[in-house]
């Protein structure tokens, strides 16, 4: 059984940053993509930032500049940097995998619990 683990959620003032983490445990044998997600109430959920098994990374427009990815393999965990806050980043946060755990089988995607991030004065 494949887990996404996330923490580091929180209320933040605006301005200021926060850091998510993630997690994978169970039995596979390697994770391709990596990406976080977010859904604030009443909205879809929308993609925040890729990062690829080679560290090649991408960026939703809105986040660019403020929000860094990264990935440390040996660990199997993925990490989002969030600087400057701001209100319009409240939402929940999911991480997300594409985790090959069955070599008879494609990589499928496994998704972490959600991580409230808050940002308010």
């Amino acid at each position: 059984q494949v887990q996404l683990v996330e923490s580091g959620g929180g209320l933040v003032q605006p301005g200021g940053s926060l850091r998510l983490s993630c997690a994978a445990s169970g039995r596979f044998f390697s994770i391709n993509v990596m990406n976080w997600y977010r859904q604030a109430p009443g909205e879809q959920r929308e993609l925040v930032a890729t990062i690829d098994s080679g560290g090649i990374t991408n960026y939703a427009d809105s986040v660019k500049g403020r929000f860094t990815i990264s990935r440390v393999n040996a660990m199997n965990t993925v990490y989002l940097q969030m600087n400057s806050l701001k209100p319009e980043d409240t939402a929940v946060y999911y991480c997300n995998g594409l985790i090959n755990s069955d070599v008879r089988r494609p990589p499928y995607a496994y998704w972490g619990q959600g991580a409230q991030v808050t940002v308010s004065s």
